[in-house]
């Protein structure tokens, strides 16, 4: 039955998240200076959620983050992008520019993964200056969704953002 499948993928994603979060390094290892003391000064520790997807981001392998809200889910998501972002230098064609691309289910949940991903950007960057390490690149966070003005989705065409959230139907 619908009941039994969604219930035994219920339960293994709940195992994969419970060995996901099975890290015995330090989570943060991975990321560049600025984020980790960012991250440090910011949280007293990483979430289970978001040590089990940091690992698994990289390891290479695909993630489903399964958690309560407020265990940081769209940190466990992002931080490793945003990092990269923050510490690689961008593609020379503006056109490639976008890198990250979150496909979000509803347009109020994209509004406020946008409005998430502001502190961090900025508390990195402003880390960074802190640390008195070079200046870390601006990253530019669009929304794109089906009822986005043709003016604004020229716009993210033309200069597409390094971040880009939008939802299903605007991907057609």
């Amino acid at each position: 039955s619908v009941m039994m499948t969604t219930t035994r993928a219920v339960a293994a994603m709940s195992v994969a998240c419970a060995r996901m979060a099975d890290v015995t390094t330090d989570p943060l290892a991975d990321f560049s200076e600025p984020t980790r003391t960012w991250f440090r000064a910011a949280f007293a520790e990483p979430t289970a959620a978001q040590a089990g997807a940091w690992d698994a981001v990289r390891r290479g392998r695909h993630t489903l983050v399964v958690a309560p809200t407020g265990s940081g889910k769209t940190l466990s998501a992002f931080l490793a992008g945003i990092d990269r972002l923050l510490t690689t230098p961008a593609p020379a064609d503006r056109l490639h520019r976008t890198r990250v691309l979150y496909v979000s289910p509803l347009k109020a949940l994209a509004v406020d993964v946008e409005r998430n991903l502001r502190a961090p950007l900025t508390g990195i960057r402003q880390t960074a200056e802190r640390l008195g390490g070079a200046a870390l690149p601006e990253v530019t966070v669009g929304i794109r969704s089906g009822d986005t003005a043709a003016g604004d989705r020229r716009k993210l065409a033309t200069r597409p953002p390094d971040v880009l959230i939008t939802t299903p139907e605007s991907l057609f």
